[in-house]
């Protein structure tokens, strides 16, 4: 009897703690992204690799002019080191309504974003960010986008 008590009591603990710890989890994610956000938006290509899993990959389909549609694949590395050499601007990443998922050790990040490069509007479409916790917390290991200029919806200037 008194163990049928003691293991109801940790089940209902465990149930109790639970809404907290995804909470917690939730946040992390979104640091995770949000690190990934700042570092871009300085220039930061340490701050940013931070936020990945070495190895990471980014993906995006763009149409070209000419109606090409390509597949763009780059690691983390290629990307940051894109950034570095970019002399255009301050790039500028928002993200809104991101939906989070977690499954223990793995969360995906949906979300609309808008771009802006040298203080101007660039672009905008939806991210869908892939995480998973290692013992140094969320890493990013894929980025998928979409990518379009127009048809984007009237955000207020940062």
């Amino acid at each position: 009897m008194r163990t049928h008590i003691l293991l109801a009591a940790l089940a209902a603990a465990s149930l109790v703690a639970t809404p907290a710890r995804a909470q917690d989890d939730r946040a992390q994610v979104l640091a995770t992204v949000q690190r990934l956000f700042d570092g871009m938006q300085r220039g930061d290509t340490a701050l940013m690799r931070s936020a990945f899993l070495p190895g990471a990959k980014l993906f995006g389909i763009r149409t070209r002019q000419n109606g090409q549609v390509v597949v763009q694949q780059i690691t983390e590395q290629q990307f940051a080191e894109f950034r570095a050499g970019d002399t255009r601007g301050e790039w500028l990443e928002r993200a809104f309504d991101p939906e989070v998922r977690i499954d223990g050790t793995m969360a995906t990040v949906w979300a609309a974003y808008d771009f802006r490069l040298g203080g101007q509007f660039s672009h905008c479409g939806t991210d869908a960010v892939q995480l998973l916790k290692t013992p140094d917390g969320w890493r990013i290991v894929s980025i998928a986008d979409t990518f379009q200029r127009t048809g984007c919806p009237e955000r207020a200037a940062p």
